[in-house]
């Protein structure tokens, strides 16, 4: 089945008229009949049948009509999506981002990347870093920002873009509010809140708790409920120190860091980048995250990076 000859055969369904199908077609009238008997042909029955002045569809034809008329539409959809790519008016990009990878993160570099694709048209996906892993590989994403990685396949690529460490994240009411920190003792007297996926229970006890299980409470998927959750006096809640949070909570750093990860940016290796995606890794990587994008400071707490140039 070719689509010129769904094209006549729909033509034809609507005018009923051999001569104004053929003309809307811009073919000759013997080109269009000879298009539509192959059509029948394969299709295994008569669509159309003519007497004398009159020209109706079968019955067959009234049947796959809905469904030709479907296949058509669709075709010269993805012609017209494909089109659009190549021009530029439409750059989709599709980017994971692993539990508790903020959003902010990505709004400087979309804002670059719109300036020269105006068509930019961002998708945003939130799992677990082994789903990230899948779906880049997959094809249903095109990028991931994901927290530390094990056990990564080699046909990924992946480049560090910035270290941050956690903070807490507590109600102004809270016990430990007025302090100028929280210490790892502070922690074994409270509720921590727990964000389901995102490994901070893992984090913690590996980092302050090596012999004991941490006293994790409440838990959720989303941070802004465990955010919710305490600044109505739950607990306190372990963020890393990039995400935005509610203006009800204070933010105070955990004494000595010691609970701190690594962001990484992944995409398929050796697949062909579109141009969006291409514009998202050049500047994912050169931007200087730790400027742009962490928004807690504290100066009495340099960051590893400073750390480790001043030991050296």
């Amino acid at each position: 089945m070719e689509l010129h000859q769904v094209r006549y055969f729909l033509a034809l369904a609507n005018t009923l008229n051999f001569t104004r199908a053929a003309e809307q077609c811009n073919v000759t009238q013997p080109a269009l009949t000879k298009g539509v008997q192959k059509l029948e042909q394969e299709l295994g029955g008569q669509l159309i049948y003519r007497e004398r002045q009159l020209t109706q569809l079968t019955e067959l034809g009234k049947e796959v009509l809905p469904m030709l008329a479907r296949t058509l539409a669709c075709v010269e959809g993805a012609r017209h999506k494909a089109l659009e790519f190549q021009r530029k008016s439409v750059a989709p990009l599709k980017i994971g981002l692993a539990p508790s990878i903020s959003v902010s993160l990505l709004l400087g570099p979309i804002t670059e990347i719109a300036k020269s694709l105006p068509g930019l048209r961002v998708e945003l996906r939130e799992d677990a870093t082994e789903k990230l892993v899948d779906l880049l590989l997959g094809g249903e994403i095109d990028a991931a920002l994901v927290g530390d990685v094990q056990d990564m396949p080699a046909r990924i690529d992946e480049w560090p873009l910035f270290e941050e460490r956690y903070v807490a994240l507590l109600a102004f009411s809270h016990q430990f509010a007025n302090r100028p920190t929280v210490t790892v003792s502070d922690l074994r007297e409270t509720t921590i809140l727990e964000r389901v996926g995102c490994g901070v229970a893992r984090r913690l006890q590996r980092a302050c708790f090596p012999r004991e299980t941490p006293p994790m409470g409440h838990a959720s998927e989303h941070d802004l409920h465990l955010q919710h959750m305490a600044a109505a006096g739950f607990g306190i809640m372990l963020s890393p120190e990039h995400m935005p949070h509610l203006p009800s909570l204070k933010v105070l750093p955990i004494e000595g860091d010691p609970m701190w990860r690594q962001v990484r940016l992944l995409a398929v290796q050796g697949r062909r980048y579109s141009p969006a995606l291409d514009a998202f890794v050049k500047i994912s990587r050169l931007r200087d995250w730790l400027v742009e994008a962490i928004p807690v400071r504290h100066s009495q707490y340099p960051r590893r990076r400073e750390m480790a140039s001043a030991a050296s």
